[in-house]
């Protein structure tokens, strides 16, 4: 990355280190035209490849051959894109729809919304959401932990990069058809990104929005610190009783 040079306004943001988060570049408005800068402040992206197809046209020239890639991103910590590219050869168009899944990237959602549940952790996701595309229609639920994601395969994944452990999805239409079907389950989830959430229910529902590691972690690394402090405050007095007997004996024996 040391020779990118940015040429959009939030790549120049994001090179000059005035924007050192997603969360922040998403928050901005600006369009995300640069997959550079996805890979600077998400570097742990993972990506995993849904559907590759093989698409035929019939020219005057003869019969000319592509593929079609479906691809999902992701952080697996409330970040996930979706990515669809045609290319004549394999590796570079999978290459290529990574670009595209890291420029439409959006942020989740995520809580506890089961009344099965009630942990206020964000396992699943908030509350119901429903995504459309074509004649597919996947509604996601709320589901209490350990059920896991009961829904396709290609949901699943979505969700799994998204960083959703637990979920109950219904699905309507020709889910066979991967590409709408993805897209169906993306959709779903962008929906969390735009339904509003006053600050009351945040707190009252623990709804956190992004990455929870990051928010986890701090609180973790105090706890420690003062419990090793505190262990570092009982073991020093506990040492100087201990010398001090040591030093009565040897004089005793000087003395006999």
């Amino acid at each position: 990355m040391s020779d990118w040079m940015p040429k959009t306004r939030l790549g120049k943001l994001v090179g000059d280190g005035k924007i050192t988060t997603m969360t922040e570049a998403l928050k901005t408005g600006l369009p995300l035209r640069e997959p550079e800068i996805v890979d600077i402040l998400l570097p742990d992206l993972a990506d995993e490849v849904l559907d590759v197809n093989m698409v035929q046209r019939m020219t005057d020239s003869g019969r000319r051959v592509k593929f079609a890639i479906t691809v999902v991103v992701g952080n697996r910590d409330g970040f996930v894109g979706l990515g669809r590219l045609k290319g004549k050869e394999v590796g570079p168009a999978i290459r290529a729809a990574i670009d595209v899944a890291k420029l439409n990237i959006i942020e989740v959602k995520r809580g506890c919304g089961s009344w099965e549940c009630g942990c206020l952790t964000p396992h699943s996701l908030p509350f119901e959401i429903e995504g459309h595309a074509g004649s597919v229609v996947v509604q996601l639920k709320p589901a209490p932990r350990g059920t896991g994601l009961a829904i396709g395969d290609i949901a699943k994944s979505v969700l799994k990069m998204a960083g959703v452990d637990d979920a109950w999805g219904f699905t309507k239409g020709h889910t066979k058809t991967t590409i709408n079907y993805s897209i169906a389950a993306f959709e779903a989830l962008r929906m969390t990104s735009q339904m509003r959430v006053t600050d009351e229910q945040k707190e009252r529902l623990r709804i956190m929005s992004g990455p929870v590691k990051l928010q986890i972690a701090p609180s973790i690394v105090v706890e420690e610190s003062a419990d090793d402090e505190k262990a570092v405050a009982e073991n020093k007095p506990a040492e100087k009783p201990a010398a001090e007997p040591t030093k009565a004996i040897v004089a005793t024996k000087e003395e006999g």
